[in-house]
């Protein structure tokens, strides 16, 4: 019986998983976000969380045991010197997970991984706005809205030969709910 055991083996060996998450994190603290299934992201986040806490004590030991999981020097950099700035204040929840469209082929659930603190769209949103005046031409209101206005929603588009490209809508959401589905309505910044 597998009571309490909680590791999710992903279909490999131990060197096989070890191998793949060491390289799925290297790839995260670099890239700052990544594109996976959602099975490994959830295995990703277990093996990556505890390793960003041992890194907010920047001492020899701690590196020696960070770098005893990653196996790569420029992660082990970055990690230190831009990664653990931004996540010193915060106390765990170092990183997200975003689900996207399956796959295509084989209709796998995917997700985009990232870490928390290195989201512009997120961070832009909640900067304070600054107060304007009443009197002011609504001309000129909707110019200052366009030059502070930053994408307010990303996705991926497929096109008819099945490439995707990401997206960047600058404007209003409106969310419409129909039966199943939930259709997303932009109204764009002119």
């Amino acid at each position: 019986m597998r009571h309490g055991k909680t590791n999710n083996h992903l279909g490999r060996q131990k060197g096989h998983r070890v191998a793949l998450l060491s390289n799925m994190a290297s790839s995260l603290i670099l890239n700052k976000h990544i594109n996976t299934t959602v099975a490994k992201a959830k295995a990703l986040r277990k093996y990556v969380e505890p390793l960003l806490t041992k890194s907010k004590d920047d001492s020899t030991h701690s590196r020696r045991v960070v770098f005893s999981h990653l196996q790569n020097k420029e992660a082990i950099k970055e990690l230190y010197k831009e990664v653990t700035t931004k996540i010193a204040d915060r106390p765990g929840g170092y990183t997200r997970i975003i689900k996207l469209e399956p796959r295509l082929g084989d209709n796998a659930q995917m997700c985009m991984m990232e870490l928390v603190d290195f989201n512009t769209l997120y961070i832009a949103g909640t900067a304070k706005k600054s107060r304007e005046s009443k009197n002011k031409k609504k001309q000129g209101e909707e110019e200052s809205k366009r030059r502070r206005c930053s994408p307010i929603i990303t996705f991926f588009i497929d096109n008819d030969i099945g490439q995707r490209k990401l997206a960047f809508f600058y404007g209003e959401i409106k969310l419409i709910k129909r039966q199943n589905s939930i259709l997303a309505s932009v109204h764009f910044l002119s």
